[in-house]
């Protein structure tokens, strides 16, 4: 701005300057005055340049803001749209969603009803010899199951003899081995070696009502004496001398025997003396018993057994008899190693506690071994053999 005033004001100077100088010097300033001229019109000229440079970028920046504006006001509706697009969109994934749940929901429900279809077709496809070997399978498992309950082979037996009847009637050849297994199953239980149950509760019991027979070593009073009978006394009878009749000899068979003569009557002093003899024999009898039973002498072997006071037998017969009822409701419940250890203690309490001399007592012990060895065998046989031909005849279908 300053360059173009001091410009224009120089022309002014020029001109006054001209008019005061000389005409030389006036001549040597035109050629300068027309190149001022000169740069005052190019510098008009941009000056005008600038300014038509400077309206069109006024118009473009106006342009550009319009459009601008257009296009943030483009953007903020399709922003509008796509947030209602999105709003739609999580509505209809959710209704998608609900709509997947339940129709998860419904397959699992025709899976089942497919596999139960199927199960049911499956069912009524199998043939009269599939359903022979299922029921007997199931017979032999309901008869395993009786056999542990009541202690006996019987049910085995009984279901394996009727299974090979059916077998038999259904006449199939494919079930032969099965027949064969039966056969082999029955032998084998036959031969089984099986505790009696019943026959050893009944034992028991007798056992247990025979308890207070038995004896102990320093028992005292009516029961030890019954322990312990005497050989009966032979009634005195007069000795008389041997006659002609008893060294005469034996008649024949087919002869009559000879009447033998009668014993003399014995007249009143003689039967006075007898009866005299007789209540004072009784007297001394009597007598000497009482002394008996007031003093005792017996050997006891085991010391044990003397410590026991003669009250306590009660309390040890108590205790044994629950010993016994004990290995009863064992026995009854398939405990076979309780039942054991209750003989067990039984068989050392006869021995420590009680008369072994006692025949009672000897009986006892002899039932209670008894009971021991039969109670080892009483692990009761399985019929393997058939199960497994039933199953492979089952896998065979």
């Amino acid at each position: 701005m300053s360059s173009d005033t001091s410009d224009s004001n120089s022309p002014t100077t020029a001109a006054s300057a001209a008019a005061t100088t000389s005409p030389a010097v006036a001549d040597a300033l035109v050629p300068a005055r027309r190149g001022l001229s000169w740069l005052a019109i190019a510098a008009l000229l941009l000056a005008v340049l600038a300014l038509l440079m400077a309206g069109l970028l006024w118009q473009k920046l106006d342009f550009t803001q319009r459009e601008l504006a257009r296009r943030s006001q483009d953007s903020a509706t399709q922003s509008a749209e796509t947030r209602s697009l999105a709003v739609q969109a999580e509505a209809q994934a959710k209704e998608l969603q609900a709509r997947l749940a339940v129709a998860e929901v419904r397959l699992s429900e025709v899976s089942l009803q497919r596999s139960q279809l199927e199960e049911l077709m499956l069912t009524l496809s199998r043939s009269r010899d599939d359903n022979l070997v299922q029921d007997l399978e199931s017979a032999l498992r309901l008869a395993q199951q009786q056999a542990q309950l009541t202690g006996s082979v019987q049910p085995l037996l009984v279901a394996l003899q009727s299974a090979d009847a059916r077998i038999a009637r259904a006449a199939q050849p494919r079930l032969n081995p099965v027949q064969r297994a039966i056969a082999r199953d029955v032998q084998r239980i036959r031969s089984a070696t099986v505790a009696d149950v019943p026959s050893l509760v009944q034992r028991l019991d007798d056992l247990v009502r025979r308890v207070d027979q038995w004896p102990v070593p320093n028992e005292v009073g009516p029961l030890a004496t019954a322990s312990h009978p005497k050989a009966p006394v032979a009634a005195k009878t007069p000795a008389r001398a041997p006659s002609k009749a008893d060294a005469r000899p034996a008649a024949p068979a087919n002869t009559p025997m000879p009447i033998e003569p009668t014993e003399p009557v014995l007249s009143g002093w003689d039967s006075a003396v007898q009866g005299w003899n007789a209540f004072w024999r009784k007297v001394w009898e009597d007598t000497t018993r009482s002394g008996r039973e007031l003093v005792r002498v017996s050997r006891i072997d085991r010391p044990e057994a003397a410590l026991l006071a003669p009250e306590q037998a009660f309390f040890l017969r108590e205790n044994l008899k629950l010993r016994l009822l004990n290995a009863r409701l064992g026995l009854l419940a398939r405990q076979m190693d309780a039942v054991q250890d209750d003989l067990k203690t039984i068989e050392t309490s006869l021995i420590r506690h009680f008369d072994t001399a006692a025949p009672d007592v000897a009986a006892a012990q002899q039932v209670v071994a008894q009971l021991r060895t039969e109670l080892a065998a009483t692990q009761l046989p399985q019929p393997e053999e058939t199960l497994a031909a039933l199953t492979v005849a089952a896998g065979g279908r």
